[in-house]
């Protein structure tokens, strides 16, 4: 990388609204805490933007994940389905909550929980009665089901819910990467029980740190609030009737949020663009894939992730990524499946190699929301040359 190549990130904020006039408004009226009108002000925005009756701002997408499992009912012991494929927070928020995961393999083609494997599991290796369904072997509850949204698309949730429901099992969509994804016409997020949003500095939007529970039931919400503040009863004496936790976003970081949620429509539109742009570049070149869309979903493509297949092309993604750093451009793999993390050994796990061979083979590339078409072709035009220059080398060996 010669001294004069700009660096090109994978995907970071773009402030270019309101948010210095909000967070100045913040310091001039000392509204700086949890305490602060910009907290329900962005709240009532994004609940009005995903079509939810409710949202509680969390200090993160994690705290977002952790309260909700707990207002769901979740308990010690139970068992919990969710994507292997998946940023491990999902899963530590489930074991946070005392429960178990029992993770899933991805669908080939979308990426998402396989609801094939999930509808096998419950059908052959678990017992549904009288509002109950309990894992044969173990005799343990099958309390839930989370649903991981990644990439900026959705998982197939007319077969989830179909299948949640004939098992009697709460749904809590981990929506961290999905804001604008819709699914047959609604909101990620909004399906479930309860969903959680991220706003972690590389998110389409951004609070700089923070997370969102959304949901339509008033008692779920009151008591995700409930939880987020410390449990402490409402008056001037320090109460508390449970062990809760200071989960709450700041005012400080809710009027960033406020102005973010503000251009959310031209950020989505940029990110699509920055999708069709790698789409139409790799269109046709051997050896390179990428993820596709549930039917019925329209995608808010968070990051372009690319698979490149060895076998075919000769490089390894992790050769591609390393190639990328050379030239100042910046790229990353997917998460290792949480199946195969060391935080997560012993977990029952639903699958084949799929997970696996995407955290072999994928690769995500430069999409922030302000990405020039002038870097954007630099980072094709890198690969594209690197896939060319080895396809001569193999062919001149």
């Amino acid at each position: 990388m010669s001294s004069d190549t700009t660096f090109i990130p994978l995907s970071v904020p773009c402030l270019g609204g309101r948010e210095r006039e909000y967070l100045t408004s913040c310091v001039d009226d000392n509204w700086v805490s949890s305490v602060g009108p910009f907290v329900r002000r962005f709240e009532g925005a994004f609940a009005q933007h995903v079509g939810a009756s409710h949202a509680i701002a969390c200090a993160s997408g994690t705290a977002a994940l952790h309260l909700a499992m707990l207002a769901a009912g979740v308990e010690p012991g139970d068992l919990i389905l969710v994507s292997s494929l998946t940023f491990i927070a999902s899963v530590n928020a489930i074991r946070h909550a005392g429960a178990d995961p029992v993770l899933v393999d991805c669908h080939p083609g979308s990426w998402q929980m396989d609801m094939d494997r999930v509808s096998r599991f419950l059908m052959e290796e678990c017992d549904t009665r009288e509002g109950t369904c309990r894992h044969r072997q173990s005799g343990r509850r099958v309390a839930g089901i989370v649903p991981v949204h990644i990439l900026g698309h959705g998982a197939d949730l007319p077969a989830l819910l179909a299948i949640a429901a004939r098992h009697h099992l709460v749904v809590v969509e981990d929506a961290a990467e999905a804001l604008g994804v819709r699914i047959a016409g609604r909101h990620a997020g909004t399906f479930g029980r309860l969903g959680c949003f991220s706003f972690n500095g590389n998110k389409t939007i951004t609070t700089g740190a923070g997370g969102m529970v959304v949901t339509d039931d008033r008692t779920l919400a009151d008591r995700v609030r409930h939880l987020s503040e410390q449990a402490k009863l409402p008056g001037s004496e320090y109460v508390h009737d449970a062990v809760g936790y200071n989960y709450r976003m700041s005012n400080l970081h809710a009027a960033v949020g406020l102005a973010q949620l503000e251009q959310l429509t031209g950020h989505l539109a940029a990110k699509r663009a920055i999708a069709d742009r790698y789409a139409s570049a790799f269109a046709g070149r051997a050896g390179i894939g990428w993820i596709r869309p549930t039917e019925g979903v329209d995608p808010a493509w968070w990051l372009f992730t690319l698979t490149i297949d060895p076998a075919i092309t000769g490089l390894t993604a992790r050769q591609v990524m390393a190639h990328l750093k050379e030239q100042g451009i910046e790229s990353r793999p997917l998460w290792q499946p949480i199946h195969l993390s060391p935080a997560h050994t012993g977990a029952l796990f639903l699958g084949g190699e799929v997970a696996e061979r995407l955290y072999d083979q994928a690769l995500s590339l430069p999409s922030s929301v302000g990405l020039s078409a002038t870097d954007q072709d630099r980072v094709i035009e890198t690969i594209t040359e690197l896939l060319m220059s080895n396809q001569r080398r193999s062919n001149h060996a």
